[in-house]
C-alpha cells in the first residue's frame, strides 16, 4: 500500500506539473489590439465562426460605400484582409507549438505475453522520461518565453502590414492626383500644338516653332501613358494590401488628393531614449536573449544524461497440475534506463547552444544601439519632408500662382501672347508635380516614423527634390 500511494502521488504530481494551459487566441489578439492600438485605432479578430465572417463582410461593405480614407483603408485591411487572417492563424499556431515544447511527453505502456511450456507469462510495463520530468519546470519556462515572443511577434507584423497599407493608400492617391494633373497638361498641350497648327497654315508660324509646341505635346502624351499606369500599378498594390475581390476593387473609391499637411510637424521628443525599450524590435530580441539562457542551462543537462523510470509488474500462471487450479505468481519492480554518453558526449550540443546564446546576446545589444539610430534617422526623413512640403504650399505654389495671374493680366492687356502664356504654364507643372511628390513624400515619412516608434524601423528612400524648367526653355 505504500508504495501504491508512492507512485500515485508521483503520477499525481506529474499530471498538474504537465498541466500546461492551451494557448488562448482570443487573450492573445487582446494583448496584441492593446500594444498596436494607438497605431492602428482598430481591433484585430480572428475569424472562426460564419457569424465573425459575416461581420467582417458588412463592415468591409460599408467602409467601401464611401471615400476610403486612410485610417479608413487600415480598417478595412484589418477586417477584410485574408493575408491579415492568415498572419493571426500562423501566430496563433507558432504559440501552440511553443506551448507544445512546455508539456510532459506521454507515458509509455508495454504489454508481454510469453509462454514457456506449460507456464504464461504477462508482462507490464509503465516507463516515462525521469529527466523529462525532472526539467519539466525549466522547459515549461522556455514555453512560456516562446509565447511571449511570439505575441511581440504578432504585435510587430501587424504593425508592419499596417504600414504598408497606409504607404499604399499615399501611394495610390498621389498616383490619381498626378494622372489628373497629367491629363489636364495634356489637354493643353493638344490645343497648343493644334493653335500652333493653324498658324503655320496661315504663314504666321515657321516649321521650327510649330515643332517645339508639337514635341511638347508628344511629351506631355507620354507623361499621360506613364501616369496612367502609375496609377493604375499604385490602387492595384493597395487593392492587394487591403484583400480586395475583384467585385470589392471595383467598389473602391479613394479620395481625389492627399490630406493636408499637419498644422505642426512631431516634437523632436519621438526620438527619446525612453522609445527604444519600447519598441518591439528590442522586446523580441530581449526575449530570444531569455531564452536562449533558460535552453542553455537546459541542454547542459539533456546533453550528458538520459534517464528513463519504468513500473514493472508481470504475472506468472502456472499450468502444469492436471486437474487442479493454474497457479499465479506476481512479480513487481521498476527499471531504469540511463543512456550512456560512451560515442557522443554532446560536445556538438553545447557549442550549438554557446553560440546561440552569444549570437542572442550580440543581437540584442546590436538591436539596442541601433534603435536610437534608426529612430533619428526616421525622424530626420519625416522632418525634412514636412519643411520640403510645407515649403511648396507656402513658397513656391503660391509664387507660381502669383506669377500665372500677372501673365494673364498681361496677356489681357495684350503685353503678351497666348503662346507666351502657355509657355508660364508649363512653368508651373513641374513646379506643381513636384509639390505633389513633396506631399506624398511626408505621408510615406509619417508612415514610417510611426512604424519606428512602435514597432520595428521601416525603410525609407527621400526622393529629391524636382527642378522646375525655366521659363526661357519653354518659351523659345
Amino acid at each position: 500500500m505504500t508504495t501504491l500511494f508512492r507512485l500515485s502521488a508521483l503520477a499525481t504530481a506529474s499530471l498538474v506539473l504537465a498541466g500546461c494551459a492551451s494557448v488562448n487566441i482570443d487573450e492573445a489578439l487582446l494583448d496584441a489590439n492593446t500594444t498596436t492600438n494607438s497605431f492602428t485605432q482598430g481591433q484585430l479578430v480572428l475569424s472562426r465562426t460564419p457569424q465573425q465572417q459575416q461581420a467582417r463582410n458588412q463592415l468591409s461593405s460599408e467602409l467601401l460605400a464611401k471615400p476610403l480614407a486612410m485610417d479608413d483603408a487600415v480598417q478595412l485591411a484589418l477586417a477584410n484582409s485574408p493575408a491579415l487572417q492568415s498572419l493571426l492563424a500562423q501566430s496563433w499556431a507558432d504559440m501552440a507549438q511553443a506551448t507544445q515544447a512546455g508539456r510532459l511527453a506521454n507515458p509509455l505502456f508495454t504489454f508481454e505475453r510469453t509462454t514457456f511450456g506449460s507456464e504464461l507469462e504477462l508482462g507490464r510495463l509503465l516507463s516515462f522520461g525521469l529527466m523529462d520530468l525532472l526539467t519539466l519546470p525549466r522547459r515549461q519556462a522556455i514555453a512560456q518565453g516562446r509565447v511571449a515572443q511570439a505575441k511581440v511577434q504578432l504585435s510587430a507584423s501587424v504593425i508592419e502590414r499596417v504600414t504598408q497599407v497606409r504607404q499604399a493608400w499615399v501611394r495610390a492617391v498621389a498616383a490619381q492626383q498626378s494622372l489628373q494633373y497629367a491629363d489636364q497638361v495634356n489637354r493643353t498641350a493638344q490645343a497648343s500644338a493644334e493653335l500652333a497648327r493653324r498658324m503655320q497654315q496661315v504663314g504666321n508660324f515657321n516649321k521650327l516653332q510649330r515643332a517645339r509646341q508639337q514635341v511638347f505635346y508628344a511629351d506631355a502624351t507620354a507623361q499621360l501613358a506613364a501616369s496612367q499606369h502609375a496609377a493604375t500599378a499604385a490602387r492595384e498594390e493597395l487593392t492587394r494590401q487591403l484583400g480586395l475581390t475583384d467585385a470589392q476593387a471595383a467598389q473602391l473609391k479613394l479620395p481625389e488628393r492627399l490630406p493636408d499637411l499637419p498644422k505642426e510637424a512631431r516634437a523632436a521628443n519621438v526620438v527619446s531614449a525612453s522609445a527604444t525599450e519600447q519598441r518591439l524590435d528590442v522586446q523580441l530580441a530581449r526575449h530570444q536573449l531569455d531564452i536562449a539562457g533558460k535552453s542553455q542551462g537546459l541542454n547542459l543537462i539533456t546533453s550528458l544524461v538520459d534517464v528513463e523510470l519504468g513500473i514493472r509488474r508481470d504475472t506468472v500462471f502456472d499450468n502444469a497440475s492436471t486437474g487442479g487450479p493454474s497457479t499465479s505468481t506476481p512479480r513487481k519492480g521498476y527499471e531504469l534506463g540511463i543512456r550512456l554518453p560512451i560515442f557522443d558526449w554532446g560536445s556538438a550540443q553545447r557549442d550549438t547552444m554557446n553560440a546561440q546564446s552569444l549570437a542572442a546576446a550580440s543581437r540584442y545589444e546590436s538591436t539596442v544601439r541601433g534603435a536610437s539610430s534608426q529612430l533619428r534617422e526616421s525622424y530626420s526623413a519625416y522632418r525634412t519632408s514636412y519643411d520640403v512640403a510645407r515649403h511648396y504650399r507656402d513658397e513656391i505654389v503660391p509664387l507660381r500662382k502669383t506669377m500665372a495671374e500677372e501673365n494673364v493680366l498681361r496677356y489681357n492687356g495684350m503685353l503678351i501672347g497666348v503662346f507666351e502664356l502657355l509657355a508660364d504654364n508649363r512653368d508651373q507643372i513641374s513646379s506643381v508635380t513636384a509639390a505633389i511628390n513633396a506631399y506624398q513624400q511626408f505621408w510615406l515619412a509619417d508612415a514610417a516614423l510611426a512604424a519606428s516608434i512602435t514597432g520595428k524601423p521601416t525603410a525609407l528612400l527621400m526622393a529629391a527634390p524636382m527642378a522646375g524648367v525655366p521659363a526661357d526653355a519653354a518659351a523659345h
